[in-house]
């Protein structure tokens, strides 16, 4: 196999392309250059400052240091998806941070110890497999309560009306929770859909790349997809099926859509 590290001299060469970004936005007159290159050096910094850590993590290979960084993993996801949710209520909020960790230690635990039958707290399994997952459920459930807020916002009138009628609010509610579900979910699947024909995902061509046989390669990729999945869908799930059901009162009457209402 041939030796796959870059050296800095020709690694700092890929910055070269951000170039070719730059001109397109500025001939387009999209006005997003700036952002453009501090994402570029946000990026760069922290995946830099990531393996200086787990590089330090790997060395010492201590269950509790690869716990300490799951759990910040874990925060840091949660903390994202809120900050985009702002006006969500304290009990939404609280349903979103436990599907996300819920489903996270599950997936995560059962990806490690049963499929692949490492030790669920070995730092070379749990790092990387926590952030394709992590990564991928962020992007998920932001975008299942991105969808569900923009329902209801945009059905406000019928909801107020259905509501004159005598609907429950639990029954005018759910059908947005299963198209907020549907819209969160369907990229992964599309992903999947195309994998393989259409293009060949990270994992498997970073450990082609890194002299893994193919075959095995696909077999990680293949579970990586589920556990992928199953970690969107539990986290948008509980996000949005728990989380819905915080919007009304006792009477099953009354919308509550934000904080303003006394707790």
């Amino acid at each position: 196999m041939n030796n796959m590290e870059i050296s800095l001299t020709r690694f700092s060469l890929i910055y070269v392309l951000l170039l070719l970004v730059l001109f397109i936005m500025k001939k387009c007159r999209i006005d997003q250059t700036k952002l453009v290159f501090i994402a570029s050096m946000k990026m760069t910094l922290q995946l830099v400052i990531a393996g200086f850590l787990i590089q330090y993590i790997f060395k010492v290979d201590n269950p509790l240091f690869t716990i300490i960084y799951l759990g910040a993993m874990i925060t840091f996801t949660i903390h994202r998806i809120l900050s985009k949710n702002k006006e969500l209520n304290k009990k939404f909020k609280f349903m979103i941070a436990v599907s996300v960790s819920f489903s996270g230690f599950f997936v995560i635990g059962y990806f490690i110890g049963v499929v692949i039958g490492q030790n669920i707290f070995n730092p070379q399994f749990v790092i990387p497999i926590a952030g394709m997952l992590l990564g991928n459920t962020m992007t998920a459930v932001i975008l299942g309560l991105k969808s569900f807020k923009e329902s209801l916002i945009g059905q406000q009138n019928r909801i107020n009306a259905l509501l004159c009628a005598g609907v429950s609010a639990k029954n005018i509610l759910l059908p947005f929770v299963k198209q907020a579900l549907e819209t969160a979910t369907l990229p992964t699947l599309n992903s999947m859909l195309g994998m393989g024909i259409v293009f060949l995902p990270g994992m498997m061509t970073g450990q082609i790349l890194s002299g893994t046989i193919p075959i095995t390669a696909i077999l990680y990729q293949v579970a990586i997809m589920i556990g992928i999945c199953t970690a969107i869908f539990l986290s948008c799930f509980g996000a949005l099926y728990f989380g819905y059901q915080t919007l009304f009162d006792k009477q099953l009457q009354i919308i509550e859509l934000n904080q303003t209402k006394k707790e």
